[in-house]
């Protein structure tokens, strides 16, 4: 045992190390790689880049001790003990490693680390000028942190905030100090929140944090070109594709984190306006509104200062999550506890905000636009009011979220925001996103003429009135469903008369056929066709939000063994309640015969699941919820309660229209985006162009 004990304490210690030595690595490569630049000494340069090498490495370490010691069940370690069970999944014990708040800022600054050193691989011999300031904004990120796990210390745990964490005390107090030990070993761990105890524990925080993390680098690059004053669209093209993937991360977060709300949380929907859900939901929207922008000024040379706001303020509201997530100033199933890290990153955020505002203020001379808006009839404007649409919702979504913090610092008392108020001030935002995502193509650039605009709205607006006709003939009055349903069939007209154009004048020039020409105009503008499956994808999701706020139907029913519920075509038999222990929890099933206009169509059995805790003898209940899907609706079951006694249950039944269609849209969003992210040959002409031109500028 004693034995067992000191490899538990030098795995510990090499975990620690691994962390602290990358800390000072990453403040040596900023200090150098700003000296190398200072007094043009490329060695200096070369050794910083080392040390990022060096840093990826030893935090890979680090990473690999921790998911060690969470396999293997090493008690000893404050955090395995917290957060694993000999009776938990192997699957869980390894996403232990983002279960907490340690273990979940050691994976940050370990992904970090990764992607500066993929940085500097992939711009090895490009971007000469602005590497080196990327390199120190990068480092200073990542030694952020790595500072918060190795020298940040809780004075609530010593008394002092001087105290240094190279002493016993000190390394314990350590806040984030994912290799903190125990004075013994435990039996056993407490194991996940039974509620992270979801497959999308694997999923959904790692593509989350991808997202938050990826969007770091084109903020590296927006600062550098602003410290160098590079300000050209350089930049913007260098980080094209990081953006694009980042988002992309994000969007699949936002996924897995509906999908996981609506099969775990046993409430019906996807979609809260939690806190945190609103913390994912807001860098993802600037973030949209970012590679919407870009393009204007690829094309028109406009907008330069806004592309640099926007990716400030999408690197910062992902800071914004972690602060919201580990500060304690919000109760949420997604946040942490209570900790002292709050601060830190209030800090941190304050430090880039002010940075960036001064380097900004100091370039408005240089960042003047090289041609003006020639027309609001345009597809410019169009682009920009996408973007203050974008823009509009994520500030309103902060603005709730962060509201009861504002109303408890003013008048002492927390006045929640709750979902009425998301849903009646994002609703109207977000339908006036839909309707401008199939007005943008339709509208030519610098200017269109009234003609044009007539000849290609006549067909969509047509069919989007005509939709709606049929709709309310066909009994639909829900004025949500009748505009939400409108608007998709003209955004959907206007895309498919995008892919007619191309396809047919494709097949007129090359006489291909229609299959070989949709192929051939998607690969050799996939930028732009990438983006239409994007804006497909989009629309599709549409639906299946549409379908659930407006046309969800739902009854509740207290039955015995043989009786019956009936909702829409549905009827649904209770046969009893099954009971029967797993691996680490018991479960309790209500077994219910389902069948639809009389035809049983099969099973479903939603369950109560009960986690008892091995230290303290306490447990948690949790829901799991029976769900059948079809194209056209969801029957989605919960039980809600039961009686062992007496053999009874109390279900919730509801029937979800077309929620199928909002995981097919972001499918589609998957596709459309990695399409967009290929390379394309016209990159390459457009990046030489844009060097060329800078050259000539800076001449």
């Amino acid at each position: 045992m004693k034995g067992n004990a000191m490899a538990d304490l030098t795995m510990a210690d090499l975990g620690y190390v691994s962390l602290l030595l990358s800390l000072f690595l990453c403040l040596y490569a900023a200090g150098a790689a700003f000296y190398a630049v200072r007094r043009n000494r490329l060695e200096f340069f070369a050794s910083a880049r080392n040390a990022i090498f060096a840093v990826a490495a030893l935090t890979t370490i680090a990473v690999g001790v921790l998911e060690w010691a969470l396999i293997t069940h090493q008690f000893r370690f404050e955090y395995v003990a917290l957060q694993t069970s000999r009776v938990q999944p192997l699957l869980y014990n390894i996403s232990a490693l983002w279960g907490g708040q340690e273990g979940s800022l050691l994976f940050w600054a370990w992904l970090l680390a990764v992607f500066s050193a993929l940085v500097l691989i992939q711009n090895q011999y490009k971007n000469q000028e602005l590497i080196p300031y990327v390199l120190i904004g990068l480092a200073i990120s990542t030694a952020f942190f790595l500072a918060l796990m190795t020298i940040v210390v809780d004075p609530s745990k010593t008394g002092s905030i001087l105290l240094t964490p190279f002493t016993k005390d000190g390394l314990q107090a350590l806040v984030g100090n994912p290799f903190r030990m125990l004075p013994f070993t435990p039996a056993d761990g407490n194991g996940l929140n039974p509620l992270l105890q979801n497959p999308g524990m694997f999923f959904h925080p790692v593509t989350q944090y991808l997202g938050y993390v990826g969007f770091t680098i084109p903020f590296a690059f927006a600062m550098a070109a602003l410290f160098t004053r590079r300000l050209s669209d350089v930049w913007i093209r260098t980080t094209r594709r990081w953006t694009l993937v980042s988002w992309l991360f994000l969007s699949l977060g936002l996924l897995f984190g509906m999908q996981w709300a609506y099969t775990e949380l046993g409430w019906g929907g996807f979609w809260g306006w939690d806190a945190v859900e609103n913390a994912s939901l807001m860098p993802w929207l600037t973030g949209t509104a970012f590679l919407h922008s870009v393009m204007i000024q690829e094309r028109r040379g406009m907008l330069k200062m806004w592309n640099l706001v926007l990716v400030m303020l999408t690197f910062v509201l992902s800071i914004l999550g972690t602060f919201i997530t580990r500060s304690g100033v919000i109760q949420s199933v997604h946040a942490f506890g209570v900790s002292s890290l709050g601060p830190w990153f209030l800090g941190f955020l304050a430090a880039t905000l002010l940075s960036f505002l001064y380097l900004l203020f100091n370039r408005m001379d240089e960042l003047k636009e090289e041609n003006e808006l020639d027309s609001l009839l345009s597809r410019e404007s169009s682009f920009l009011l996408n973007n203050l649409i974008l823009v509009g919702a994520a500030f309103a979504t902060l603005w709730g979220t962060i509201f009861p913090m504002v109303s408890e610092a003013m008048v002492g008392k927390k006045i929640t925001v709750g979902a009425p108020f998301f849903n009646q001030v994002n609703g109207p935002i977000f339908f006036g996103l839909l309707v401008l995502i199939g007005i943008c193509p339709l509208i030519g650039w610098r200017r269109a003429t009234g003609e044009n605009l007539v000849r290609n709205f006549l067909r969509p607006f047509a069919v989007a009135i005509v939709t709606a006709i049929v709709l309310f003939l066909l009994g639909v009055q829900n004025l949500i469903g009748l505009a939400a349903f409108s608007a998709v069939a003209f955004v959907v007209v206007t895309i498919y008369l995008e892919y007619y154009r191309g396809v047919l004048a494709r097949m007129r020039q090359y006489s291909e056929n229609p299959l070989t020409a949709m192929v051939n105009l998607i690969g050799n503008n996939r930028r732009r066709y990438g983006g239409y499956i994007v804006h497909i994808g989009v629309i599709l999701a549409a639906v299946g939000i549409a379908g659930v706020l407006g046309f969800q139907s739902e009854t509740q029913a207290n039955l015995k063994p043989g009786e019956s519920v009936q909702l829409k075509q549905y009827t649904l038999t209770f046969d009893g309640l099954q009971i029967y222990p797993t691996e680490n929890h018991q479960v309790i099933a209500a077994r219910m015969r389902v069948s639809e206009n009389g035809n049983p169509i099969g099973i479903l059995s939603p369950e109560k699941d009960y986690y008892e805790d091995a230290n303290d003898g306490q447990g948690q209940w949790t829901t799991e919820v029976a769900v059948r899907t079809t194209a056209l609706e969801d029957l989605y079951l919960i039980l809600a309660a039961f009686d062992s006694q007496t053999g009874t249950a109390t279900l919730k039944i509801l029937v979800n229209p077309l929620v199928v269609w909002l995981w097919v849209g972001f499918a589609l969003l998957v596709v459309g985006t990695v399409i967009a992210a290929l390379p394309d040959p016209r990159e390459a002409h457009a990046m030489a162009r844009a060097r060329l031109k800078e050259a000539v500028a800076q001449a």
